[in-house]
């Protein structure tokens, strides 16, 4: 992880679910290729299997975000936790994240005028774990301030992000959200909560 000698201490195993994935087909295996590749002729049409790709894109890291809003509804806070977010654009400034479409929060966060980013510090698995929750005061015991679009800034957070959705795109059990940056701060200063083969850690130089 960049130029710095560093490892990955994992906390309690929580899977996002976050797709399904390759398996070696027959053809492949014939030919002689490793498991997981293809000559480039494989059949698309090929079965896949879930647990081998959320196995394999396991060992890919990714930082983790909490998306926040003001339910308009109800007045009260809202918000899911994902591990899906990207930088897409400079001009215009956009990021994007991955929703599943069974969330029953991102309904509630979809309909507020704006949403806010959090990225995620080394300390906050607790914040990941209550906003990954189904049912129930996600917010409940969590200290925050309000954005300049008034949302959840929750305390401790290395950034926020202020945003309102651009574009949905469905693709296959999620659909991906394209998010136009209105506004955005660094608001701490430790290391980011990772999360890496199904468990959480923290980035040590």
């Amino acid at each position: 992880m960049s130029t710095h000698a560093a490892r990955l201490l994992h906390g309690h195993p929580r899977a996002h679910q976050n797709g399904h994935g390759p398996t070696v087909n027959g053809a492949a295996m014939r030919n002689g290729l490793s498991p997981g590749l293809s000559d480039g002729s494989g059949d698309r049409g090929s079965a896949v299997d879930g647990n081998r790709f959320r196995s394999v894109l396991g060992h890919f890291a990714t930082g983790v975000v909490a998306i926040t809003a003001i339910d308009p509804a109800t007045g009260e806070p809202c918000g899911l936790a994902a591990n899906s977010f990207t930088s897409v654009s400079l001009d215009p400034p956009l990021v994007a994240f991955c929703v599943a479409h069974t969330s029953t929060s991102w309904p509630r966060v979809r309909a507020a005028a704006t949403l806010t980013v959090n990225v995620l510090a080394e300390h906050q698995q607790p914040v990941c774990t209550a906003l990954a929750s189904r049912g129930g005061d996600k917010f409940a015991g969590l200290d925050w301030t309000a954005s300049p679009g008034g949302n959840p800034v929750i305390g401790g957070t290395l950034a926020w992000i202020d945003c309102s959705v651009e574009a949905e795109y469905p693709a296959g059990d999620h659909v991906i959200v394209v998010a136009r940056v209105h506004q955005l701060d660094i608001h701490g200063d430790r290391g980011p909560l990772v999360f890496f083969r199904g468990g959480y850690g923290r980035f040590l130089t």
